[in-house]
């Protein structure tokens, strides 16, 4: 005999979910506010900067807009990589002994 499903308990779990998932997405916008500096702005500026760009319908602009913003997270990827590169030429200096932590960060 097949064990009954309990549909509420599979209710509340995808309702969870949904609720994490609207948290984090709220959370990573916000990030992305602070991380383009654009938190300087009044709530009314952005508001009307994103209803400018909802209405846009131009794809030549929208493409720009795009290149941009991928132009943008490749710039602090590689920002995040040289400071992670730092920190591990930094360690390996440290256990290593003579050698300079990062010959090539340093004249950068």
């Amino acid at each position: 005999m097949r064990k009954p499903r309990d549909y509420d308990a599979e209710l509340k779990a995808l309702e969870d979910k949904a609720r994490e998932l609207r948290t984090r997405k709220v959370q990573q916008l916000g990030e992305l506010v602070i991380a383009t500096g654009a938190d300087g702005f009044s709530v009314e500026e952005l508001a009307g900067a994103l209803v400018a760009l909802a209405e846009t319908k131009d794809p030549g602009k929208r493409e720009a807009w795009a290149k941009r913003g991928a132009a943008f997270f490749q710039g602090r990827s590689r920002r995040s990589a040289k400071e992670t590169n730092r920190d591990a030429g930094g360690a390996s200096a440290q256990t290593g002994g003579a050698q300079p932590a990062s010959g090539g960060a340093d004249a950068a």
